[in-house]
This record gives C-alpha cells, structure tokens and sequence, in this order.
C-alpha cells in the first residue's frame, strides 16, 4: 500500500507519531505502508488518515482559502501566491495537483479503515472513518464542483467516474445517516479508538456529535440550490433530537519545532523561510478594526492593510499576517457548530434559539483567542433579530471571522452559497467603501468575476479518461446559484 503523500503530510505524520508514542501502544517501528490493506492495524492506520486531511486542508486550501476569503494578499514585495491572488491559479499548479493526490491518498486510508471496521462489525471506526470521508470529499467537491467518489480509491478502478455536486452530497448524506445508525456499543471492546485518534481521543459521543454537525453542514450546503430538501431533512435532524458539537473537532498536538508545527505555519513560514509572505486584506482588516474588535493585534502585526491584490504597488511596510506553530487545525469548530445550528434555526425552526446560538458562536470565535467577546456580543456584533436575511448576514459574516486564519476555505465556500459578505460596488481606497465588503482583486486577470472554484487537477485529466474537460475559476459550482 506505497503512499505519496505530499511532504507537509508527510512530516504531520511522523512528528504527532512521536508526540504520541511514549502514550500509547501504536508500533511506530512497523511501516503500515510496507503491510497489505489488510494487515494494518485500524488503530495504525487511523493517524495517517486523520493527519492526512489535515495536513491536505490546513496547509495549501487554507492559503487558497485565506486569499479568496479575502483575509490575507500577496506582498508587494515577493511573489510566491500571485496567481491565485490574481485569479489564474492554473490546472498545472502544485497546489492544485498536490491537494487533490494528498487528499485522495489521506482517503485511501479511510476507505480501507471503512472496510475493515465493516468486515468486523466495528463501528467506532466505522462512524469515525464515514465522518472523515465525508468531511475530506464535501472539501474536495466544494472546491472543484465534480470528483471520483463512488468508486474512489478502488484498486480495481483505475479509471473512476466523476460523480456532480448534488450527486456526491446525496451519496454522503446516505453514508452519514448509515454510520450513524449504527449500534457503537456493539463494536469489540478490545479494539476501541483510543490515543491514536488525534481529534477525540476515542470519544465516541463526540465523534456522534461531529457527524450529526457534518450532515447539518452537507445539508445547509444546499439551501439555496435545493432549499425545499434542505428544509425536509434538517427539520427531520432536529426534531429527532440529534446532539451537535459543543467543543472543538481539532488536531491540537502541534508545537514550535521543524516539521511538528500547524501545517499552515509549516508551509508558509518554516519552509518557504519567508515570513512576510502574506499581508493584511484591507477587506477583513478594515473589519476588525471600524469595530474595534480585539482579535485585530493576534490577526496582523499592525492596521497597514494593502488593498486585496494589489501586490504591484502595495506598499512594502503592509501589515503582516500572524501565523503561529501550535496553531489548532480545527475539522468544525464550536464556534461554526453553533454558527450552522442558528442559521438552521432562523432558516427552518422558527428562529426562537437562532439568537442564543448565535451569541454562542461568537463567544466561542473569541475564546479561541482567549479573549471575552461579550461587549461586542451586546454591541456592535449583536444579533440583529431582523429579516431573515439580515440575521443570515450576521450569521454568515461571523463565521466569516472565526475562519481565519486556517478554514479560509470554509469561509470562501459560505459566501459564494449566501453572498455574505457582500461584495463591494466600489474600490477599497474609495471613501464609500464598506468596510468588510468583498473586492476585486486590483490585479485580477478575469474580468471582474471572482473565483468559483479550483480547476481540474492536470494530473488527474492526464491519467484519468473519466475526468472532465478543462474548467474555470470563474465557473460556478452547484450550490452556488448567487
């Protein structure tokens, strides 16, 4: 079962191994990539998989995501990420070849944990790998809008069929709904999830709560491109009294050395060996700061924003992005948990919780930075109980926050389905900017629209003849009807 994981999932792996190997029975001396599918130990193979997506998702699709969430833009003064700053991030790109065969070789471990824990009636493991291929594919299909999952990582397929967005979502929707309706007290005793399980320490009842955020996230996915369906079953979730995260779902075993920090630090601080890389947007720094809002200093190292793409004559004395090595990589946070239950209330339960949720959720993007968001909670941040859209746009535009700075892509996601936050009918150094409001990039190169998605991996169409032709950045993906 040989591996090419890309080099950041690569040393995610080896470095929480050793931070975990004087804590648990895992046989770090035994390669689990020299044994058959077969032979791996679940327990073995569970690390990889978790580390796997994490280091996929947390380090090239959170600058992605950081750049076209508009929370950080390429410094005047290098030019590592202009091509996705400007919007022609091409099929050729690492990232975009590197992501797509990092993600699918983290699922090649899950799908085989899956069949497994299937065979031997283990459900723990069954729910756990169900969650993390599903989080891994709603990514994978969010950014390029078609992807292999029915018959993804079938040694027998070598050519597998790209599945569209609604039919992908159905697919995972069924998967969540079947694992979760498993009897997890029925699964052996003696081959139990324990420390090797990065995210919830063997937690079952959490990992129940993560997979019932997950389907309340794939199902407001499609509220706006199939809102009759989203309504059916999220009401149908609800009032089946299923329990959602109250904590975070995160890798947190990170710490300030070489090839053991946040993939996301990793990547664009410690390899690259360039610390100035990214700088303040002057669409989520003007913000944080017309709203006196105290995460702004832990954010950027300074109120200097440059324009969003405006690395050709932005200033080299733009604020720089702050980045730390133990840095969570956060799968759902509480803070978006608590974000997708209040829009599912003011969407389709009648909105009577939607505005403790939200307060919740906004607390919980605060004490993720240690600090107490309750002034602004009650000021400028308070729920507007307003319109249906007005409270959505208070919704939408505080998870939009509580992403940065490793989940841009979630963010990037959520405002191409709600179109919050807004994009601006006026350039940034206009005086009637808005602040927070989305613009066009100053060097865009496609006409005004604004990316939509990843193109097509060339790898992937090179070597697979069911991949489809050539697509655009700009072309819009299903959910996306804005």
């Amino acid at each position: 079962m040989k591996k090419t994981y890309n080099k950041i999932a690569s040393l995610l792996l080896a470095s929480i191994f050793i931070l975990i190997s004087c804590e648990t029975d895992l046989d770090i001396n035994n390669d689990p990539d020299l044994l058959s599918p077969d032979q791996v130990p679940m327990n073995s193979e569970l690390p990889a998989a978790i580390t796997g997506i994490g280091a996929s998702a947390g380090s090239y699709l959170a600058i992605v995501g950081g750049f076209w969430s508009q929370y950080w833009t390429q410094s005047a003064v290098a030019n590592q990420y202009k091509l996705i700053d400007d919007y022609t991030l091409p099929a050729s790109s690492g990232i975009v070849n590197g992501t797509w065969s990092s993600m699918y070789d983290a699922l090649t471990d899950v799908r085989n944990i899956k069949r497994i824990a299937k065979l031997n009636e283990n459900w723990n493991y069954y729910l756990i790998a169900t969650s993390l291929e599903v989080y891994a594919s709603q990514i994978l299909v969010d950014f390029y809008g078609e992807i292999p999952y029915s018959e993804a990582n079938n040694t027998a397929i070598l050519n597998p069929i790209f599945e569209s967005g609604p039919v992908v979502y159905d697919l995972m929707v069924v998967d969540l709904k079947e694992a979760l309706g498993k009897d997890l007290s029925a699964s052996p005793i003696d081959d139990a999830p324990g420390n090797t399980d990065f995210i919830f320490g063997g937690d079952m009842n959490k990992w129940k709560q993560f997979a019932n955020t997950l389907l309340l996230k794939v199902l407001l996915r499609q509220s706006e491109a199939n809102s009759a369906y989203a309504q059916t079953q999220i009401t149908s979730l609800i009032n089946s009294g299923a329990m959602f995260l109250n904590s975070d779902a995160a890798i947190t075993q990170f710490v300030d050395e070489a090839s053991k920090s946040n993939p996301l630090f990793e990547t664009d601080r410690r390899q690259l060996n360039v610390g100035t890389n990214l700088r303040a947007s002057a669409t989520l720094g003007s913000f944080l700061t017309v709203n006196n809002d105290p995460r702004q200093p832990l954010f950027y190292d300074g109120e200097n924003y440059q324009l969003q793409g405006d690395f050709d004559e932005g200033s080299s004395t733009s604020s720089i992005v702050e980045l730390s090595a133990t840095d969570p990589v956060y799968f759902i946070s509480l803070a978006e948990s608590k974000f997708l239950q209040a829009e599912a209330d003011v969407r389709y339960m009648g909105g009577n919780k939607a505005k403790d949720l939200y307060e919740e959720g906004v607390m919980a993007a605060f004490n993720q930075w240690e600090l107490d968001g309750s002034s602004l909670v009650s000021g400028v941040y308070a729920y507007p109980a307003g319109s249906l859209e007005q409270n959505i746009e208070a919704i939408i535009t505080q998870k939009w926050v509580s992403c940065f700075p490793g989940n841009g892509f979630e963010a990037f996601f959520e405002q191409n389905r709600t179109g919050y936050p807004k994009v601006s009918s006026v350039p940034q150094d206009d005086p009637s900017y808005n602040a927070g409001d989305f613009s066009y990039s100053v060097e865009g190169k496609t006409g005004g629209l604004f990316p939509k998605r990843l193109v097509f991996p060339q790898d992937e169409r090179q070597r697979n003849s069911n991949a489809p032709a050539a697509s655009s950045l700009t072309d819009n993906v299903w959910y996306d009807i804005n």
